[in-house]
C-alpha cells in the first residue's frame, strides 16, 4: 500500500472582517471589577490580548490558511506548493493545483488509496485543508481522509501512534527520541510566521519539506520498515 506522507505550514486570518470580529470579543479579566481597572486593561492590555487572538487563527481552518503545503509519495524527493504571499486568492491556488496533483498521483497507483501519513494529521493537517477547501468552494479527492480518527484506516498518525490520543508529543521531539535528526539549530513552527511576513517563503517551503521527510523517517521506523 502506498503512503503519502504530508504537511501543511499556515498564517493566521488575513481577513479585515475577522480581525474586526476578534477585536470585538476579547474582554477583560472577569477579576477586574473597577472602572478605572478595566480602562487600564482596556489601554495597555487589550491591544496584546487581540494580537495574541489573531495569531491563534493559524491554528484554526475556519479562519487561518494555508501557505505551503509538502507531500511525498512512498520514497520520493518531498515536494511542495508555496503560496508565495499572503493573498488567501493564492491559498485557493495551490490547493487547487495539490488536488489536481494528488487525483493524478491516484491514478498512477492503479487506484490504491494511499495511507495518509503526518504528525498530528488526522486533528490538524487534514481537518484544515478540508475545511479551507470548503471555504473556497473547491472539491478535494474524495479518497483523502475527511475528519478520520487517528487510528482509522488510511491515516497513520505519527504523534497520536507513539504519545495515545490523550497526550502529545512534538514532532523534534519525538525525532530525538528515535535516534532521527531532527530540526536542530533550524527553524521551528513558531518561526514560520515570522518568515512569512518577512516574504521568505521559499525558507518556509524548504523548512515544510524538511518536516515531510522527519514524518517519514518517523513512520518508517514505527513500522520497522527498511526504507530508510
Amino acid at each position: 500500500m502506498p503512503i503519502l506522507t504530508i504537511d501543511i505550514e499556515t498564517a493566521p486570518s488575513q481577513l479585515d472582517w475577522v480581525r474586526a470580529e476578534l477585536a470585538g470579543s476579547v474582554k477583560p479579566p472577569g477579576t477586574l471589577k473597577k472602572a478605572e481597572s478595566i480602562a487600564e486593561w482596556e489601554r495597555d492590555s487589550k491591544p496584546a490580548a487581540i494580537e495574541e487572538a489573531w495569531q491563534k487563527t493559524a491554528l484554526d481552518g475556519s479562519f487561518g490558511q494555508i501557505i505551503c503545503i509538502g507531500w511525498a509519495l512512498d520514497d520520493e524527493v518531498p515536494s511542495t506548493l508555496s503560496a508565495g504571499s499572503l493573498d488567501p486568492r493564492a491559498e485557493a491556488n495551490i490547493l487547487r493545483e495539490w488536488f489536481d496533483i494528488l487525483r493524478k498521483m491516484h491514478a498512477g497507483t492503479s487506484g490504491l488509496r494511499p495511507t495518509v501519513v503526518g504528525h498530528n494529521v488526522a486533528s490538524f493537517d487534514l481537518a484544515f485543508i478540508w475545511k479551507r477547501a470548503m471555504v473556497h468552494g473547491l472539491r478535494p479527492p474524495m479518497w483523502l481522509p475527511r475528519n478520520p480518527k487517528p487510528w482509522s484506516d488510511g491515516v497513520f498518525d505519527t504523534m497520536t501512534q507513539w504519545a495515545g490520543d490523550r497526550e502529545r508529543i512534538s514532532l523534534d521531539r519525538l525525532c530525538k527520541v528515535l535516534g532521527i535528526p531532527g530540526k536542530g539549530d533550524g527553524p521551528t513552527g513558531a518561526d514560520v510566521w515570522p518568515m512569512a511576513q518577512a516574504g521568505k517563503f521559499d525558507e518556509i517551503a524548504e523548512y515544510c519539506r524538511g518536516d515531510v521527510s522527519r514524518t517519514r523517517a518517523v513512520y518508517w521506523r514505527m513500522n520497522f520498515c527498511t526504507t530508510q
